[in-house]
């Protein structure tokens, strides 16, 4: 909850004390809980929320918030420190940069050491916390949310074109981007060296699937067990903690091992939703019978979307557009109702141990590459290209189309956007100012620096950074920091993402058997009915509640229609997607509604 702000060698402001504090305030719903400052000749630190630290330690000056700790092999000086502010001091004065190769956890943090004029802003591995920067000649103002950044007299918050386009394609703005020009985003794993030359990023860690592990079933399992309950015990806060709970296999295994680490009956929570095809209440109370947890869920109704919309708008410091943060922040809030803490999560795991259906879809696809080319270029697709377009033939040529795109252009094909196509949705004069061809750009680099040799593998490091630390993540950190609720997240804890990454990809996905190994390990843990049910989660029936209740109908369309006066989606195509579309097929193109609308809320929210 909350995090940090500050500047160093910055464009000093007239009064340093005063503008910290105007920074901090706006670091988040709660930042006004455990202010602490620190300031020296030339930089400003302020951190906030729980578990926030600011101090300056014999001339270094250190702002640090999460859950950071140290590994086994970091030095005793640093272990040994009597808060996490001073090993940190103690960390870079005796290492340097490579002291990140010892601290783990969720955390973010900024240390300035001004008798050496340098200084480091650093994130997590997993990208759990934020941190954005505004580097200029002068020096560098940093924050956790741009909200406290353009708080800095040398921010200009100037909407960054690129960065909106993005944000309708992925429904998030990517990292490195931000959506004001100028400023930037650390991604996970990252450092940001700062020093006389200027700003740098660097990275000091990113998942390495070596693909060599060759245990025995029994004495992987072993493992998985043991580390699985390692991380639910590390991701426990002190006061009363409890579980998000959807049903799936991931918040299921957490709910089991909650009680088995605490020695106390473990409370769990869930959402669920009047609206067939998205109510998976079922199977989190079979669950919640099965592991005897105190168990509470509260049913979303589109009033409470109503309610909800703005007030989401509000807790993102840029568009945001995954339409599971509104279940999540009401969840959050029940469980703060009953006085929780601490939430534990169990995101990360889908993308650790292949639990996402393009994984088996896209071997499917793959499957054709293995066709020797010859027999491709000149029998099977000369054939088919010359036979009618109907039925099976049909399908087997859209595979084929399909598979020859390769990867992983092939995941991008699918794309709302590109498949309704930009020059349908945006203006001209918007589509002037930006790159088309960004988002896919951003998917290669990522997809194709993998440190990997297999393609799943390589979307599981893509997913790592686009679906989970960009999306995902980010959505359960603002709706539970809006909720007053900690969250923390055992799947990514540093052992477990090791293990994982040493499994043998085969072993991940069995062909189209998604979860393969994971799903036999913990056969015996979890109830039958969740290891074979489909993937699910806390999907919110949008676009069928807005086609048929007033109130979210109005809603959407009155941001639509102060969207349309932007310039930058064309009005035709906001009347063909409130009118015929959503008519047609309200859960397909409610999903565009709810992205365009929520870029609305957020601009209206910020007033720009």
């Amino acid at each position: 909850m909350s995090g940090i702000c500050g500047w160093f060698a910055a464009v000093g402001p007239s009064d340093p004390k005063a503008t910290l504090q105007a920074m901090a305030a706006r670091l988040g719903p709660h930042s006004d809980r455990g202010l602490r400052e620190a300031l020296g000749a030339q930089a400003a630190l302020a951190s906030a929320g729980l578990a926030a630290e600011a101090r300056q330690v014999d001339g270094v000056l250190v702002a640090v918030q999460g859950r950071a700790v140290w590994s086994p092999a970091a030095p005793a000086e640093v272990r040994g420190a009597p808060n996490m502010a001073e090993a940190c001091a103690t960390a870079y004065r005796n290492l340097g940069e490579a002291f990140l190769e010892h601290l783990h956890g969720q955390f973010v943090l900024a240390i300035v050491d001004e008798g050496r004029g340098r200084g480091i802003l650093a994130l997590d591995r997993t990208g759990t916390e934020s941190l954005v920067y505004a580097p200029s000649p002068a020096g560098v103002v940093f924050g956790t949310t741009t909200d406290a950044l353009i708080r800095h007299p040398a921010v200009e918050p100037e909407l960054e074109h690129q960065a909106l386009y993005d944000y309708v394609h992925f429904h998030m703005v990517p990292g490195p981007e931000s959506v004001f020009r100028g400023v930037r985003r650390l991604l996970p794993g990252q450092f940001l060296r700062i020093g006389p030359q200027g700003c740098s990023a660097h990275v000091y860690w990113q998942p390495e699937y070596r693909e060599l592990d060759a245990l025995p079933f029994s004495e992987r399992k072993a493992q998985l067990m043991a580390l699985l309950e390692d991380a639910v015990h590390s991701s426990v806060d002190e006061g009363p903690v409890g579980a998000f709970l959807s049903g799936g296999t991931d918040s299921s295994t957490i709910a089991g091992l909650l009680g088995k680490v605490t020695g106390e009956t473990a409370r769990t929570y869930s959402i669920g939703f009047d609206a067939e095809g998205y109510d998976e209440t079922e199977y989190a109370r079979i669950v919640a019978r099965h592991f005897a947890t105190q168990h509470r869920e509260y049913y979303v109704t589109p009033e409470d979307v109503v309610r909800g919309i703005p007030l989401v708008a509000r807790a993102y410091d840029y568009p945001f557009g995954n339409a599971s943060a509104v279940p999540a922040y009401f969840c959050a809030q029940m469980a703060a109702g009953d006085g929780i803490r601490t939430l534990l999560a169990g995101d990360g795991g889908d993308e650790l141990f292949g639990g996402n259906t393009r994984y088996a879809k896209q071997w499917v696809f793959s499957l054709y590459e293995r066709v020797p080319a010859a027999l491709r270029s000149r029998v099977l697709e000369p054939g088919l290209g010359a036979l009618p377009a109907a039925g099976l033939l049909r399908k087997a040529r859209s595979y084929v189309q399909q598979a020859n795109l390769g990867m992983p252009d092939r995941i991008e094909s699918y794309n709302l956007l590109q498949r309704l196509g930009p020059e349908r949705v945006f203006t001209p004069e918007f589509l002037a100012q930006v790159d088309v061809h960004r988002p896919l750009a951003v998917v290669r680099d990522i997809y194709h620096g993998a440190r990997a040799d297999d393609m799943l593998n390589r979307m599981l490091a893509l997913d790592l950074r686009i679906t989970l630390a960009d999306s995902d993540l980010r959505k359960v950190t603002r709706a539970c920091d809006a909720a007053g609720v900690r969250v923390t997240f055992p799947f990514l804890q540093p052992p477990l993402l090791e293990f994982a990454q040493r499994i043998p990809p085969e072993l991940k996905v069995k062909g189209t058997r998604l979860r393969y190994f994971y799903k036999r390990a913990l056969a015996e843990l979890l109830p039958r009915e969740v290891i074979t049910k489909s993937k699910h989660g806390f999907g919110l029936p949008f676009g069928v509640w807005m086609r048929d209740h007033p109130g979210l109908h109005q809603l959407a369309g009155d941001s639509l229609q102060r969207l349309r006066g932007r310039g930058i989606v064309r009005p035709q195509f906001i009347d063909d997607l409130t009118g015929s579309h959503v008519r047609e097929h309200a859960a397909y193109y409610g999903t565009m509604v709810w992205v365009l609308m929520m870029l609305e809320q957020w601009l209206n929210s910020r007033g720009l």
